[in-house]
C-alpha cells in the first residue's frame, strides 16, 4: 500500500508541473493571435504565481481542514478546468481571470505534498517526486510543440494537457480514502510530540525568521524559482527574437531545458545514496553557472540551446535539496510552517522575477536574457553557500 501511495503523490506532481510550461512555450504563437503583446505572458505568470502565494501561506490551515488527500485532488480538478478555459481564451482579459483559480490550485498542494515527503521519506524520495515535476513540465511544451506544427495550433495544446489533468482527477478520486488510512499509518509518536514554536501567528513567523539560516535559505528559495521560471518563460522568446529560431523548434529546446531538470532529478535520486544533499546542491549550482556562461557567449544558436539544457541538468538537485534539509537544518516541529513559508518566497521569486526581467526586455529586447539569467544564477549559490557556513553541521542525506 505504501508504494501504491507514493506513486500516487507522484502522478500529483506530473499535475503540478504540466502548467508550468506551457505558457512560455506557446506565447510567441499566442500573443499575436490574441492581440496582446510580449511582455503579457509576465503578467499572466504574475497573477499565477501571486495565487500560489497566497495559498501557500494558507497551506497549514487547509490541510487542518481538508486534509492532504482532497487538497490534492481539488487542485488537479480546478488545473483541469483553467486549462480547458485557457484552450477558448478568446483574449487576454480570460487568461488573467483565469490564472487566479490556477494559482490558487497549486500552492497549497505543493507545500503539502513536498512538507509530507521531506519529513517521512528519505532524500531520493524527494528528488524522485520533483522529477515528476519535470516530467509534466518537460510533456508540456512537447505537446505544444506538436500541436502548434499540426493542425490545432497552441489552443490544441491546452486541450490535450487538460484531457491529460482530468484523466489524473480520476485517478485521485478513486484513491481518496487511500490518503486517510495512509494519514494514520504515517502517524508517528516522534512526529506527534514534536512541538513547534510556540506564539501567534505574527509572533511565530518573527521567530521562525531568527532561525540561524532561515533568512538567507528563503532568499535562495526566491532566486531559484525565479531563475527557473525566467529561463522556461523567456527562453523560446530569446531563441525566436534574438536567435532567430522557429517558434516550433524553440518550444523543443524549452521542452530539453526542463527534460533536463527531470534526467537530473532522476539521476541524483540515486546518487543522494552516496552523496550528500550539500554536495549536490552545490555542484548543481556550479553546473548552471557554466550553463549560464556557454549561454551568454557568441556561439552558434545550437550553444545556446544547450546552455538552456545545462543549465536544466544544473537546476536538478538544488530545490528538493534545499526542501529535503528543511525539518534536519529548522526541526520537525517547525518545517510545516516553515515549508510554507519557503514555497511563498519561491514562488515571490516566479511572481517578479520573470516579470520584472519582460519589462526589461521590452525596452532593451530580449538580448539581455543571457546577462540576467547568469546573475541571478550566481545570487542564488551566493545565498546558499551563506546558509551552509552559518550551520557549519553535518547535513543528512
Amino acid at each position: 500500500m505504501a508504494t501504491w501511495f507514493l506513486l500516487i503523490i507522484y502522478l500529483a506532481f506530473i499535475s503540478l508541473g504540466l502548467p508550468d510550461s506551457l505558457l512560455g512555450s506557446a506565447w510567441p504563437v499566442i500573443w499575436p493571435e490574441i492581440g496582446s503583446s510580449v511582455g503579457a505572458a509576465g503578467l499572466i505568470s504574475m497573477i499565477v504565481a501571486a495565487g500560489t502565494i497566497v495559498s501557500s501561506l494558507a497551506s497549514g490551515r487547509m490541510i487542518r481542514l481538508l486534509g492532504t488527500g482532497n487538497i490534492t485532488f481539488l487542485s488537479c480538478l480546478l488545473t483541469a478546468v483553467c486549462l480547458s478555459g485557457f484552450s477558448l481564451a478568446p483574449s487576454l482579459a480570460w487568461f488573467i481571470i483565469l490564472a487566479i483559480p490556477l494559482g490558487l490550485g497549486a500552492g497549497a498542494v505543493d507545500a503539502a505534498l513536498n512538507h509530507y515527503v521531506a519529513e517521512h521519506y528519505e532524500a531520493h524520495h524527494m528528488n524522485w517526486l520533483h522529477c515528476f515535476w519535470g516530467v509534466g513540465a518537460t510533456m508540456g511544451p512537447f505537446i505544444m510543440a506538436a500541436s502548434i506544427s499540426g493542425q490545432h495550433s497552441w489552443r490544441g495544446g491546452y486541450a490535450a494537457v487538460a484531457g491529460i489533468q482530468f484523466s489524473l482527477v480520476a485517478v485521485l478520486l478513486l484513491t481518496l480514502p487511500l490518503w486517510k488510512r495512509m494519514a494514520v499509518t504515517r502517524s508517528t509518536p516522534d512526529s506527534l510530540n514534536n512541538k513547534p514554536i510556540d506564539g501567534a501567528d505574527e509572533v511565530l513567523a518573527i521567530k521562525l525568521l531568527r532561525l540561524k539560516g532561515v533568512k538567507p535559505t528563503l532568499i535562495a528559495f526566491l532566486f531559484y524559482c525565479g531563475v527557473e521560471m525566467t529561463v522556461g518563460l523567456w527562453g523560446a522568446s530569446y531563441l525566436v527574437g534574438t536567435r532567430k529560431v522557429s517558434a516550433e523548434v524553440a518550444a523543443g529546446w524549452v521542452s530539453l531545458y526542463y527534460a533536463g531538470i527531470t534526467f537530473g532529478r532522476l539521476i541524483t535520486g540515486f546518487i543522494t545514496l552516496k552523496v550528500s544533499n550539500l554536495l549536490l546542491i552545490r555542484y548543481g549550482q556550479i553546473v548552471t553557472i557554466i550553463g549560464g556562461i556557454v549561454l551568454l557567449l557568441p556561439l552558434p544558436s545550437g550553444f545556446a540551446a544547450g546552455g538552456l539544457v545545462f543549465i536544466g541538468l544544473g537546476l536538478a538537485p538544488i530545490y528538493p535539496g534545499l526542501l529535503h534539509e528543511t525539518p534536519s537544518r529548522f526541526g520537525k516541529g517547525n518545517a510545516a510552517r516553515l515549508m510554507g513559508y519557503q514555497m511563498a518566497v519561491a514562488y515571490t521569486g516566479t511572481t517578479f522575477l520573470p516579470p520584472l526581467f519582460g519589462l526589461l526586455a521590452a525596452k532593451t529586447g530580449m538580448s539581455s536574457f543571457p546577462g540576467v539569467v547568469l546573475l541571478l544564477l550566481v545570487l542564488m549559490l551566493i545565498c546558499a553557500e551563506t546558509v551552509n557556513r552559518s550551520l557549519m553541521k553535518p547535513h543528512r542525506r
